[in-house]
């Protein structure tokens, strides 16, 4: 496989132009060989996105190189094939945990049958966000293998599920709001009781304690 191997050098401070070349070089699926290097595989996009980030580099008075490369030895291309593998592998160990995370809570929601319209939509997000970022993992993917795969099945998964919780939603369908706000935790810092009433309350308990003394004094006046 020819590779494209991006050079730059850039200021240690600010740190800034440091973090956005690796978030975008990250985004992008690009592998870090060291300090400043990184590599892409040979294609017309990832082309484009070297020269539009080389450029913004510039802009900020930094410079980088672009080379077309290829290795002369088998182990290295195996190591870097390997080393992009491991990291795609564990962007999808990270999906299946959170969609196994979103089986969980409709399940949950289901056994409560907690079928609210607010319900629907707040996993309906986050379906969405798990969809999103796949999407993601899927485009810096070069390689594919049995992680795409096991990922991929743990979409459809949440797909399926998503479905059929939604359907018990429209079939319960009512407008019995204090049943649906059942499971509601309320304010996170409870409200005081007021001081005025706490005063209040005090000068009525001393009143009544003066009052019981007189009494009890009484007798022996």
């Amino acid at each position: 496989m020819n590779w494209l191997l991006f050079l730059s050098q850039l200021p240690t401070t600010p740190s800034s132009l440091r973090v956005t070349v690796w978030r975008k070089m990250r985004a992008q699926g690009a592998l870090g060989l060291q300090n400043g290097v990184w590599i892409l595989p040979d294609q017309p996009e990832q082309t484009r996105f070297l020269s539009e980030l080389a450029d913004t580099i510039q802009k900020q008075d930094a410079g980088s190189q672009v080379f077309k490369v290829c290795t002369l030895d088998e182990v290295v291309e195996q190591g870097i094939m390997e080393r992009l593998r491991d990291d795609r592998a564990e962007e999808y160990a990270e999906l299946k945990e959170q969609c196994a995370d979103f089986l969980a809570e409709l399940e949950k929601e289901i056994k409560r049958k907690n079928f609210s319209f607010a319900e629907f939509e707040e996993n309906e997000q986050d379906l969405n966000k798990l969809e999103t970022w796949f999407g993601k993992i899927q485009h810096r993917d070069f390689l594919g293998g049995d992680q795409a795969d096991q990922a991929a099945g743990w979409l459809e998964k949440c797909r399926a599920e998503f479905q059929r919780f939604s359907a018990q939603v429209y079939a319960n369908e009512d407008q019995d709001h204090l049943r649906k706000m059942r499971f509601d935790p309320g304010s996170i810092n409870p409200q005081k009781e007021k001081p005025g009433k706490s005063r209040k309350t005090s000068g009525q308990h001393l009143k009544i304690q003066t009052q019981n003394t007189s009494k009890d004094r009484g007798p022996h006046a």
